[in-house]
């Protein structure tokens, strides 16, 4: 696919990365099939051989709605220099890495996170299925789209996975890729880099969104990579994050990787269950709105598969429950002395239309 260079026109420089350049670009005419925003990465043709492997893999990865969309490929010659460009589906909302860094108290509500992660999951399904690994999942390769959507991007160092190289008769098992804080145990310790070495990632990004710090704390690249590889450690689970939570980490953070969950088990992980609940602060009846609130609540029933009671501290750290107000007790708080002018009908608001039969 080789779409002509006057289909676009570059616009400014939107994101630099090691082995290209990305610019904002909009079509040059009406009548053109792009988008009217399109994002561009761009190289000098000598060093494209990364730029071509991710068009090369994003062609076969076609149709799914959680990979980055790819246009085609094209040669411009720019200020006498012959550069190597990919077409892409423009990201409006930036990276996951960006939405951390703008979020209130750098890091993201665990429901926001549960969403991100089911769509990071299904790519990875995807991905996965047809034969490739992605190698290098982390925030800043997470796209967010319109909608608050997110696609995974930059397959600039995905490969086949090793039994679909090894049928092929390549062998790239000590040809390590990746970002050191994303790599897994068997990715440094014997340069295995399966799908398996990708849900490792996800546990790292979920970790990272939830305590907005990455989920390694090293600076030295070579104590981290000795750590990783021979240790027997593991990334550190976010205290505030919850149980179910903690054991969807504890799936992508098994060390044995035939023990380690697949990105289709973990879209059936209890985790990924309450991605459609009401966020907490959402009325769920009538008598559920702020308004109706008092300050202070000494005791609330807390509804499960029994009835308990907690006191409001509990409450705040019990997660996955829904709390129910009794609402006589609000209704009590309506009740005054003073009796209503019923003829006074100034101030009132039709809240259903009579309907006659």
């Amino acid at each position: 696919m080789h779409p002509p260079m006057e289909d676009w026109v570059r616009c400014q420089a939107i994101g630099q990365g090691s082995s290209a350049n990305v610019s904002l670009a909009k079509p040059a005419n009406h009548t053109s099939r792009f988008p009217p925003l399109i994002a561009v990465k761009s190289c000098h043709v000598a060093r494209s051989s990364s730029l071509k492997n991710e068009f090369t893999i994003l062609n076969e990865l076609k149709g799914c709605p959680e990979i980055v969309e790819c246009y085609g490929e094209c040669f411009t010659l720019e200020n006498s220099e012959r550069l190597y460009n990919v077409v892409l589906e423009y990201a409006c909302g930036g990276s996951l890495a960006d939405k951390v860094k703008s979020s209130e108290n750098l890091r993201l509500s665990e429901s926001v996170v549960r969403r991100y992660t089911k769509s990071i999951l299904k790519g990875l399904q995807f991905i996965h299925r047809r034969g490739f690994v992605h190698c290098d999942i982390k925030l800043q390769n997470v796209l967010v789209f319109s909608g608050d959507n997110v696609k995974i991007a930059d397959f600039g160092l995905a490969k086949k996975a090793d039994a679909a190289e090894a049928a092929e008769g390549f062998d790239t098992k000590y040809e390590v890729r990746g970002t050191p804080l994303y790599m897994s145990p068997e990715t440094v310790s014997g340069g295995e880099q399966g799908p398996a070495a990708d849900v490792w990632a996800v546990g790292c990004v979920v970790s990272e969104m939830i305590s907005g710090k990455p989920a390694w704390r090293c600076t030295d690249i070579g104590a981290l990579l000795m750590k990783i590889g021979s240790g027997d450690d593991i990334p550190a689970i976010p205290g505030k994050l919850s149980d179910v939570g903690k054991d969807f980490l504890g799936k992508c953070f098994e060390k044995d990787v035939s023990k380690r969950w697949t990105a289709e088990m973990l879209l059936n992980h209890p985790f990924m269950d309450g991605e459609d609940e009401f966020p907490s602060n959402s009325p769920r009846n009538p008598f559920d709105f702020p308004e109706w609130e008092s300050e202070r609540w000494d005791m609330v029933t807390v509804t499960t598969t029994t009835t308990k009671s907690f006191s409001s501290p509990e409450l705040e750290s019990w997660a996955g429950v829904e709390a129910c107000v009794s609402t006589a007790s609000r209704l009590q708080q309506l009740v005054v002395e003073e009796r209503p002018d019923w003829f006074f009908t100034s101030s009132w608001i039709t809240v259903r239309e009579p309907q006659f039969s």
